[in-house]
């Protein structure tokens, strides 16, 4: 009985493990299989294969001969316990030994095998599809392919190889010490004389594990040879010189050395080999320190080639290299093919035909996207649960203009939802949408200072139709949802009353939640109820990965996105736009740039990435053609991108030239503008991005997006990305570069047009210190800035109009009242000479260049007394109207007090 109850029990033990080890198989192969069903529903089921197939590749026969070389490795050291212990093994003994030795083989090949595959899939498959680049670095004449694509999977490889070698030098040392140190296990040897086993000498224990080694040791300096090898192309990507990439020394002194050191390891791997197998200590031990010696030797040469040869005469050894990194980081970034324009003398604007340039002035932006955003959460966001994220800037055409827009999506954001509204089915099945989208001009605002809604409301309505507006997808939305259940779907609040308008979803997005997938799905959220609602029928669909940067990067985490998507409408439809970017590290000679912690000095925008906003489609466009690395990506994922003519022709309308690789262009540029070697190692004509007040600290000026036309482009106006640039220790304005789309050819173009440095170009900082020192702007500043209430101070824009500049600057009121609106009440304007602020930017304009606007003619008072009762009647009702934040009648009160204090 006793021997059936410890059977029975042990076979429950059993089943326990068994299942156990199921739900960890099952709970793991969860992701994966959840993974390849949501790649498969967007079309890129092959995407999850690719990597699969290459991590395959790659694995096994990582495993393999791991597998082999590790068994037999430490079978060699197996037979050398058991050749010189003292104890007898018995065949069981030794059978459980052998098993050890295989199962600790399989095992670390296994965890070893996994981490090369999961971290060099990439490289791997970007090695095995590289193509030409078409360009060769300066030193060795290779094709840079050899950098971006191959340079690092065998950096990759070795540094595995090393470390794996390194990892077996460490066991052998701690087995032999262990086995040493263990009386169980102290060495004998048997004595034929003495019929008897004696005890091995401490001398001879160590010449057993040095013998042991010596192999390891050769493999070890050969690798490190090879290491040596791919030093002398890394130099090519060395920070440590006048400028980044190999300089004199690195070229003369460092690389000879790495040559040296090649037959150097392969040398002391030699010798250290011989000297272990022949016990050879000092021959052992004179392999390393060659090599150390030659190092040392390098470093000592290096530092003093540097210091006595370089240093007197540094221009002058490193000029080639410096040539070489403006060369190669013109190319890097996409700045060799810039056009520079020489601007001219800068105009007066009085003199420029304003009808020509119609559609530039009447795009100039007052309103500022800081603030906006607060008042379209205000005004627009109808309900606590409703956010604005972002604000995103476009072009649209508008009663058959074109129309510079601010356009922000109406977001679900459950985390406003009340804690009694907060219970999983409204979470997942009941609030599952933003929607619609709000839309301003640039160049609007109402008489009360607001913006000049064009789409508003829920539904939306507007100037801009939009038919589809529920919003499955976007930037809030961050967990999933299951739709088609029996839970009503709320779609959008009523106009009145307490009932809300619900829904059904029609997309074909998502997955289909039958039984099988209502377990797979319960165990990858870990959400039992999931499984257990009875709201979620066999049609239900459950809608994963619905933020879009999520989105993209788990589709194709190879690229870099735009941190910045852009709502875009279209055919009635919400889409989200992501500029996405190929990058590498490894371009020769080009400097490094960082964003977001990534570092990279290789850079282009290859492709446009559209998201539905309510099917959640994801298609990745190829927009740079010229592109290698792009080239390549297509050649490991076929089925992932497709051309850009594939492209709506709507959507095509609304790419523009993307704003952060501007911003790292146009930064670079700042130095990267000097052609000339000696100008550059001088830094004698170093630019600056302009600065800007805002909100009392000075910044630099952010690019702004322009609707307007370039001087002497012979195209109509465009939407332009722009930035002026001061010398590096002045304020005034140097020149300004623009980025845009060719209306033409749909191709993105950069242009630096220059002024001539003989004139004085007033800078936008400039301009604000003039706008600080005009005593009628700024006692109204201070007026505003009493009782209550602040004045925020608007980006300041630079504007080219034919060959003149103008400099624009909105002013906002805001109320210290909490859940105030930010109000536009003044707009300045310059050009650079004259100073106007006035309440619209047509009086504005109309004012700067002398053209009279009708002004209703103030009261005239009847006697001094009448004046000062009427100053102080309007200065009083003014003070009232500011604490109670009525900015308007404060604004119409503050001109009749001029208006009286002008009065003869």
């Amino acid at each position: 009985m006793p021997t059936r109850f410890n059977l029975s029990g042990r076979w429950f033990l059993y089943v326990i493990a068994f299942v156990v080890i199921l739900f960890i198989i099952i709970a793991g192969g969860a992701g994966l299989i959840v993974s390849y069903q949501w790649l498969s529903s967007l079309g890129y089921g092959k995407i999850f294969f690719v990597k699969f197939f290459a991590e395959l590749e790659l694995g096994i026969p990582a495993f393999l001969i791991l597998f082999l070389l590790l068994y037999f490795y430490f079978n060699k050291i197996k037979r050398d316990y058991i050749r010189y212990t003292g104890d007898v093994l018995s065949p069981r003994e030794t059978k459980r030994l052998t098993t050890f030795v295989l199962w600790g083989s399989a095992l670390i090949s296994v965890v070893m095998a996994l981490e090369f595959a999961s971290t060099m899939w990439q490289s791997f498959l970007n090695f095995y599809h590289s193509v030409n680049f078409g360009e060769k670095d300066p030193i060795f004449n290779k094709d840079l392919s050899l950098y971006l694509f191959k340079l690092p999977f065998l950096n990759g490889l070795y540094d595995f190889i090393l470390f794996l070698i390194v990892v077996l030098a460490v066991l052998t040392a701690i087995m032999y010490v262990l086995m040493y140190y263990s009386n169980a296990t102290r060495f004998f040897r048997y004595s034929e004389e003495s019929h008897a086993f004696r005890s091995i000498p401490n001398r001879e224990i160590i010449m057993i594990a040095i013998n042991q080694v010596a192999i390891l040791g050769l493999v070890f300096f050969v690798l490190l040879s090879f290491g040596y090898y791919l030093k002398g192309f890394n130099l090519l990507n060395s920070p440590l010189g006048v400028v980044y990439g190999a300089g004199y020394t690195d070229i003369n002194v460092t690389l000879l050395f790495n040559r040296i050191l090649i037959v150097v390891c392969l040398a002391a791997g030699i010798m250290f080999a011989v000297g272990g197998l022949r016990r050879n200590i000092r021959l052992t031990a004179a392999g390393p320190l060659l090599v150390v010696a030659v190092v040392i030797v390098s470093y000592i040469a290096s530092a003093a080639v540097q210091n006595f040869i370089v240093s007197p005469n540094e221009f002058s050894r490193e000029r080639p290299y410096i040539k070489n990194n403006i060369e190669f980081t013109q190319m890097a970034y996409g700045l060799g093919d810039i056009e520079r324009v020489n601007f001219g003398e800068v105009q007066d604007i009085r003199n420029i035909d304003m009808e020509k340039n119609k559609n530039t002035i009447d795009n100039i932006r007052i309103n500022d996207y800081r603030p906006i955003i607060q008042v379209y959460n205000q005004l627009q966001g109808i309900r606590m649960y409703y956010r604005f994220n972002d604000v995103d800037i476009d072009r649209y055409v508008i009663d058959g203009n074109p129309t510079e827009v601010f356009l922000s999506a109406r977001e679900l954001d459950k985390n406003r939802l009340s804690d009694q509204a907060r219970s999983w089915i409204n979470m997942h099945l009941v609030y599952t949408h933003g929607y619609g989208a709000v839309g301003t001009p640039v160049n609007k605002v109402t008489p009360e200072g607001q913006p000049e809604f064009m789409v508003r409301d829920i539904p939306p309505k507007g100037g801009i139709k939009i038919d589809r507006p529920e919003i499955y997808f976007g930037e809030l939305t961050n967990d999933y949802v299951i739709v088609n259940t029996n839970a009503k779907e709320f779609d959008y609040p009523a106009s009145s009353g307490e009932e809300n308008i619900y829904t059904v979803y029609q997309g074909e997005s998502g997955t289909k939640l039958g039984l099988f997938n209502r377990i797979l799905y319960t165990i990858y959220t870990g959400d039992v109820r999931l499984l257990l609602s009875g709201d979620i029928g066999p049609d239900s669909r459950i809608l994963i990965n619905r933020n879009i940067m999520d989105r993209v990067q788990r589709i194709a985490p190879f690229l870099m996105y735009d941190e910045d998507p852009y709502l875009v409408v279209d055919d009635g439809k919400l889409y989200w736009m992501i500029d996405a970017y190929t990058v590498s590290s490894n371009f020769p000679y080009s400097t490094m740039s960082t964003i977001g912690g990534l570092q990279f000095n290789y850079i282009r925008n290859s492709v446009k990435v559209v998201i539905d906003a309510y099917n959640g489609s994801t298609d990745f466009y190829i927009y740079n053609t010229n592109d290698p690395v792009i080239k390549v990506y297509q050649g490991i994922f076929p089925s992932l991108f497709k051309s850009f003519e594939e492209m709506p022709e709507g959507l095509r309308e609304h790419v523009r030239y993307p704003q952060t690789l501007f911003d790292i262009q146009s930064d670079v540029y700042r130095t990267y503008h000097m052609d000339n070697e000696q100008v550059f190692y001088n830094k004698e004509d170093l630019w600056e991005i302009a600065k800007e007040r805002y909100q009392e600290e000075v910044q630099n000026i952010e690019s702004q997006y322009v609707y307007m036309a370039l001087p002497d482009n012979g195209q109509d106006e465009n939407f332009i990305l722009m930035v002026p640039y001061t010398p590096a220790t002045k304020n005034n304005m140097i020149s300004w570069m623009s980025g845009y789309v060719d209306i033409e050819t749909g191709k993105p173009v950069l242009r630096v047009y220059e002024f001539p440095k003989n004139i004085h170009v007033y800078g936008p900082l400039e301009v604000e210190a003039r706008i600080d020192e005009d005593a009628h702007i700024s006692q109204q500043i201070t007026l505003w800035n009493q009782s209550g209430s602040s004045v925020i101070r608007g980006n300041t824009l630079v504007i080219p109009i034919d060959r003149s500049i103008l400099y624009v600057e909105p002013l906002y009121i805001a109320s210290s009242a909490e859940n105030s609106i930010p109000e536009v009440k003044r707009i300045i304007v310059s050009d650079g000479s004259k100073i106007v602020m006035s309440n619209t930017i047509e009086e504005a304009l109309n004012e700067l260049i002398g053209v009279k606007t009708e002004v209703p003619p103030p009261t005239m008072p009847t006697a001094p007394s009448d004046v000062l009762g009427q100053i102080r009647d309007a200065y009083n009702r003014a003070v009232d109207a500011l604490k109670t934040g009525d900015f308007t009648e404060f604004g119409r009160l503050m001109d009749e007090l001029g208006n009286i204090l002008n009065q003869e």
